[in-house]
């Protein structure tokens, strides 16, 4: 690549356990012959996301170009972290050719479109195109939108009445962002869920879109990279709820990070992440824990009930086999003693 062309960015966004790692890590192994970097931005302190790609790292994709932003939601922390990180990717020796960044399932993306306008990387940088992965199970059953219906009677009786949730916002947003959507998770959602989801996704978008089904991440690197969109310079198509705020919050959310002690049973403990997200409505678990007898890491993921859990590497001998999880739900839902208590007594 020439140092006067633009570096190709894709920016991969998606609702908490989209399937945008899966993705990402996918892609680490299908570089089509070019050198990759990857940034990603994990809700919380504990990097999950980001550790798992190292593990996956491959001579045109080396650890060292995979950098981490947590405790922050990037398109919030421009000037600290991200232009920082991006400047530093492009200081490399060799120079990647392609930049992934996965940002958070909390973030939204249009905010990090307008990043690229900063003086200090507008003329070395594009974003390429955003990739808005969502969970077609999901989607489908309507979790977005529990009763469409019913809030539309609320909105025709009351103008000034909003009924939207912080979720559907971020959706949303996600979907009118993007360059093509990626269904995830077809399989859980059967022919039926896909269609269905696939008619919410379209009625959301606000332009025509592309919608894909993608299972286990697996789709060729052809169909979203290389689209050459120019993003950043494509904002007023890419209509967004905080249009015309200089910034927004993500006090709609919080995590809490709990230290679990060694578990007798991987299956007994899935078992109690799965009930707490029933109990306490959260969102999303995801981390570490030590298991009984095994050298090995207990990596589990959790997006509302549905758990997965499998053993990821050996303890190193630094980390003391110490269990860590991530808990995230929207602010209201958050009790740190009712979730301490079921992930650990």
């Amino acid at each position: 690549m020439s140092t006067l062309e633009k570096l190709p960015v894709t920016v991969i966004t998606g609702f908490l356990g989209s399937g945008k790692t899966t993705l990402v890590r996918n892609l680490m192994t299908k570089p089509q012959g070019k050198r990759l970097a990857v940034i990603v931005n994990e809700f919380g302190d504990v990097g999950v996301d980001g550790e798992i790609l190292k593990s996956c790292a491959i001579p045109d994709c080396p650890a060292e170009n995979i950098m981490e932003l947590a405790n922050g939601c990037i398109c919030c922390t421009v000037a600290d972290d991200f232009i920082p990180t991006i400047e530093a990717l492009m200081q490399l020796e060799p120079r990647p050719e392609h930049i992934l960044i996965e940002t958070s399932g909390l973030a939204l993306p249009k905010p990090l479109l307008k990043a690229f306008d900063w003086p200090d990387i507008r003329s070395k940088i594009t974003v390429d195109g955003v990739i808005a992965l969502a969970d077609a199970e999901a989607v489908a059953d309507g979790r977005f939108a529990p009763d469409v219906a019913a809030v539309d009677a609320q909105r025709e009786a009351d103008e000034g009445l909003d009924h939207e949730t912080p979720l559907s916002e971020v959706f949303e947003d996600q979907i009118s962002c993007a360059d093509i959507v990626l269904l995830t998770k077809p399989d859980l959602a059967g022919p039926d869920g896909v269609a269905k989801a696939k008619e919410i996704v379209l009625a959301e978008a606000p332009r025509p879109l592309p919608v894909v089904e993608v299972a286990e991440g697996e789709v060729d690197p052809r169909v979203i990279l290389g689209l050459e969109a120019a993003a950043e310079d494509d904002l007023e198509a890419r209509p967004s709820h905080h249009d015309g705020h200089h910034d927004h919050e993500h006090d709609d959310f919080e995590s809490v990070v709990i230290d679990v002690p060694e578990q007798s049973d991987p299956a007994a403990f899935a078992a109690k992440i799965e009930k707490m997200a029933k109990d306490l409505n959260i969102l999303r678990v995801k981390g570490y824990a030590a298991v009984e007898g095994k050298p090995m890491r207990l990596l589990v993921q959790a997006v509302g009930a549905r758990v997965r859990h499998q053993f990821d590497r050996p303890w190193k001998p630094e980390e003391g086999r110490h269990g860590r999880m991530v808990v995230i739900a929207e602010h209201d839902d958050v009790n740190v003693d009712a979730i301490r208590a079921a992930l650990v007594d």
